[in-house]
């Protein structure tokens, strides 16, 4: 059996040093520190943690230990102080952003004359930035590209960025929106160029080289720009397993502690999403018609990568009276003969010239099938507990093993709730006694496919 890392032990909190924005001074607060939090979701644009502080006012103040203020009006915490913290697990994984975290704000304080009790809520330096600029530029061109340069231009972020190629293109005008808003919403409009380590699959709707829909989302070490499938179809990074005997079986990363499952099938909530069926209706208002544009999720598995086992058609497990007709209607409005390429308004009449009925963005085959897959992909979630691991980042890849219910004490791995699941948040979290990490997990499809493990 491999070796098994008690819950009960510690993790280490090795730097919790808080800076001035007053003067060069700063404490370190890691011995006040009786619970920290650290979170990212696939479904956030950037990551944030939380602090219990318990201080007694002894602590070092400006190079001199013995008598000194609380930190919050003797730092003093005004808001956007930056703080360098570092959590270290039992496997030794440390946890830390390059460029600190910092204080968003100071709440619940619970003040005495002996002792401070408070919280403090931290966000990445982007988050803030994020409120002080705005897209104003007109972008032409890949997806992709236009998302890489807003971060590095208008975001003026360090950190790494970590993009799938799009292989569409699509021109717009920032119109002064946010960063994180415009990424957001360019994600919806995205299809990949390939899927990487996928089996090869016809091309999707639109002719392009995956499914529609993409996830925008900041972990510790980079920003995001993924498509849906491109996530699925990667390998597992870790291996856990579900069980009652005390030993860990031979072949997993860790045992899970608590094992919840939030939601299986919510078949009224699916038909009103329109997730099985669906039809949208397209305006064009520069020929001054309408198309209309039937989606049946039974169609799909040609073009998507599912983390279940494919040897049913998707969506083909619910009953066919539910699914044989639309239970959503969508509108849209067709940007036909706006905004064509080139610098010039010349060049810009003569791309338009070209095709003047052609539209900047294939909604019809792109709008649709991205909208399903977000309701796809969160179909079944899951929550589990394991012994602190801060390696885990949001967006991972996680095999899951669980027993099946039967009468007899032998109890045999559940072939349908086991398998591949994608992290969609994670919270690390450190107290005096205790390191944990808590998942939540979704997929697309039950049932559980052959796959590799990475090293």
């Amino acid at each position: 059996m491999s070796a098994q890392i008690d819950p009960a032990q510690a993790g280490n909190i090795t730097k919790f040093k808080i800076s001035s924005n007053l003067d060069e001074n700063s404490i370190d607060l890691s011995a006040g520190v009786v619970d920290y939090r650290y979170y990212e979701s696939v479904l956030s644009n950037n990551v944030t943690a939380t602090a219990t502080v318990v201080e007694t006012g002894f602590q070092e103040d400006k190079g001199k230990t013995g008598d000194a203020p609380g930190t919050i009006d003797g730092l003093p915490i005004r808001g956007g102080e930056r703080t360098d913290i570092t959590i270290e697990d039992t496997y030794g994984n440390e946890l830390k952003l390059d460029d600190g975290l910092y204080v968003n704000r100071v709440r619940d304080v619970d003040p005495g004359t002996q002792t401070d009790v408070y919280f403090l809520d931290f966000a990445s330096k982007e988050y803030f930035a994020n409120e002080q600029t705005r897209v104003r530029k007109r972008y032409e061109g890949k997806i992709s590209d236009n998302v890489t340069t807003i971060l590095q231009d208008v975001l003026q972020t360090d950190m790494k960025i970590e993009v799938d190629n799009t292989g569409v293109t699509y021109n717009f005008i920032g119109n002064e929106k946010k960063p994180f808003y415009t990424c957001t919403w360019l994600a919806s409009k995205s299809v990949p160029e390939k899927v990487e380590g996928a089996d090869p699959k016809p091309k999707s709707a639109d002719e392009k080289g995956g499914p529609a829909g993409y996830l925008f989302f900041q972990t510790r070490d980079a920003f995001n720009f993924k498509g849906i499938d491109n996530i699925f179809s990667g390998k597992s990074t870790k291996k856990y397993i579900y069980n009652n005997t005390p030993g860990l079986p031979e072949g997993y990363d860790a045992k899970v502690l608590t094992y919840d499952i939030n939601r299986d099938i919510d078949l009224q909530e699916n038909l009103m999403l329109g997730t099985y069926n669906n039809r949208s209706i397209f305006f064009d208002y520069f020929a001054f018609n309408y198309r209309v544009k039937n989606y049946d999720i039974t169609k799909q598995k040609q073009y998507i990568s599912t983390a279940g086992k494919e040897d049913k058609e998707v969506g083909e497990t619910v009953a066919k009276e539910f699914t044989a007709s639309p239970t959503r209607l969508m509108n849209h409005v067709l940007d036909v003969g706006t905004l064509p390429k080139g610098i010039t308004t010349a060049a810009q009449l003569e791309d338009w010239k070209n095709d003047p009925a052609e539209s900047n963005f294939k909604a019809e085959d792109i709008m649709v099938q991205s909208i399903m897959r977000y309701n796809q992909i969160f179909s079944i979630k899951t929550q589990i507990t394991i012994p602190g691991d801060f390696s885990i980042k949001a967006g991972d890849l996680v095999t899951l093993d669980v027993p099946e219910l039967k009468g007899s004490p032998t109890k045999e791995l559940n072939p349908e709730s086991g398998g591949i699941y994608m992290v969609a948040s994670v919270c690390h979290r450190v107290t005096p006694g205790s390191s944990l990490t808590s998942l939540d997990l979704v997929r697309d499809s039950y049932g559980k496919k052959p796959t590799g493990m990475t090293s």
